[in-house]
């Protein structure tokens, strides 16, 4: 061995006092914490806590400007760019999630947009945030009315379902059975959000979310409007395939659990269950939509 790859050797295995470790060590350190950063950029692995050495616990959500929301994630930044009824404000990307995302140069026309790292938008979205390396501001959707979605015959409404990952997940079945709206109410439901958005991966621009004062009011609009309501409950008097009357179908499901609430269960022209054959009798409430929408959308073919 030379002198020179002696001094060498002699610098990768000498110890930091401080820290214990060899150059070496932290070479390959660095090394591991590059991977992690790619594989988190791509969405692989969710995100590192904001702030080096930050504990989950200290992170605070920024206060965001009136009228606007962060949407992250490639396929829900993509899905929001195309949609022409969105008005964007600022893109903040990687260079890897900019390339993903493919935009044109008319996309890109009057996008401000900023190369940011991972642990840049880690510290605005949180630690939980699974954004691969894209973060969206944006205004919310236009507001629209039930009265627009009379030509339209199948709907979803939901009474008071809570868990956005769910309502995401229900966005994405009714985006997949051509449904006109997903409905539900302004309290006890999710409002448009990154986390909403992301659960649904483009859906929210595909389909109107329209959230309701009173839903009982709103089921009595829908019937004024040729829907037949129905609510799906597991003690429902009839299968829900045997239930369809009309050639508008507003299928109602509640929350998991408590289901239906009176008020909702009275108002409906009818209610139904899906039947189950096997030893489990009850479905997540994204499943029972799903379900429930092929049920009505083959109704709705014959």
């Amino acid at each position: 061995m030379t002198a020179a790859s002696m001094r060498f050797m002699r610098t990768v295995m000498s110890k930091d006092p401080k820290n214990g470790r060899t150059a070496k060590d932290t070479h390959y350190a660095n090394l591991r914490r590059a991977h992690r950063d790619q594989k988190r950029e791509r969405g692989e692995l969710p995100p590192s806590p904001p702030g080096a050495g930050r504990r989950k616990a200290d992170w605070k959500a920024p206060q965001l400007p009136a009228e606007t929301i962060w949407l992250y994630g490639i396929h829900t930044v993509k899905a929001a760019i195309d949609n022409p009824g969105r008005t964007l404000l600022k893109l903040r990307v990687t260079r890897n999630a900019l390339a993903r995302l493919e935009l044109n140069d008319a996309q890109m026309l009057g996008l401000t947009i900023e190369i940011v790292t991972p642990q840049d938008i880690d510290g605005l979205v949180g630690p939980d945030a699974i954004h691969q390396g894209a973060l969206l501001e944006a205004r919310p959707l236009p507001v629209r009315k039930l009265d627009s979605l009379k030509d339209r015959p199948l709907l979803l409404v939901l009474d008071q379902v809570t868990d956005p990952h769910n309502v995401g997940a229900i966005m994405r079945s009714a985006v997949a059975f051509d449904a006109g709206a997903v409905i539900t109410t302004e309290r006890h439901s999710p409002t448009e959000s990154g986390v909403l958005a992301k659960s649904a991966s483009g859906a929210l621009e595909m389909i109107p979310y329209i959230q309701i004062t009173n839903l009982a009011e709103a089921l009595e609009e829908l019937k004024t409007l040729g829907f037949q309501t129905i609510g799906l409950d597991s003690e429902g008097p009839a299968p829900l395939e045997g239930t369809f009357a009309a050639g508008k179908i507003a299928l109602v499901l509640g929350a998991e659990g408590k289901g239906l609430r009176q008020k909702t269960r009275a108002t409906c022209d009818a209610l139904a269950r899906l039947d189950m054959p096997g030893a489990i009798k009850s479905l997540n409430v994204s499943n029972a939509a799903a379900i429930s929408l092929y049920a009505a959308r083959s109704h709705l073919a014959r």
